[in-house]
């Protein structure tokens, strides 16, 4: 959990006179960079859905955990997400692999990066209502959280084809 920390840390210094459409972005922010990390612990330590919604919402989210304080999240948005990629992962896997270089399968990434990119990917498919490069660059800014520059170019290059393949009417303008 170190990772949720250190990223949610830097952003939770924001002015408390901010719009309320920055509010509400700041809080999806926040939700995004919770789901990527519950799905990360998912991954890799075998932890089921209700534990980790539990978990989150009980003791991150919002909350002031080892002395930092935590962005409150849009709990409706982390579970969409969270649950979203748990219900369409066999459909999200073969897509994302599919983008990816060859000889690179999704299996050989860094479970961090999976976990941004089933998220990222599940939004582009099923959240229409946001548009394509936010999402892409939301789930860019989580990935930097977590992995260096050149890591990010990958989950870039990877959510931007699958964006185009979804989203093809919005790259046409």
């Amino acid at each position: 959990m170190a990772e949720i920390k250190k990223a949610t840390a830097k952003k939770s210094d924001k002015k408390s006179d901010s719009k309320p459409a920055e509010k509400k972005a700041n809080k999806r922010g926040a939700a995004r960079l919770a789901a990527v990390q519950a799905l990360y612990q998912m991954d890799i330590g075998g932890a089921g859905i209700n534990d980790i919604f539990a978990e989150f919402e009980s003791h991150w989210l919002g909350n002031e955990v080892e002395g930092d304080q935590y962005l409150p999240a849009e709990e409706a948005f982390f579970q969409d997400i969270v649950a979203g990629v748990l219900r369409d992962q066999n459909k999200l896997d073969p897509l994302i692999d599919e983008a990816l270089s060859k000889g690179w399968p999704l299996a050989r990434i860094e479970a961090i990066l999976r976990a941004v990119m089933r998220a990222g990917a599940y939004e582009l498919e099923h959240r229409k209502d946001i548009p394509a490069r936010v999402i892409v660059s939301e789930y860019v800014a989580v990935a930097h959280a977590f992995v260096e520059d050149d890591e990010t170019g990958m989950v870039n290059a990877v959510l931007d084809l699958i964006a185009r393949r979804f989203r093809a009417d919005e790259f046409s303008r």
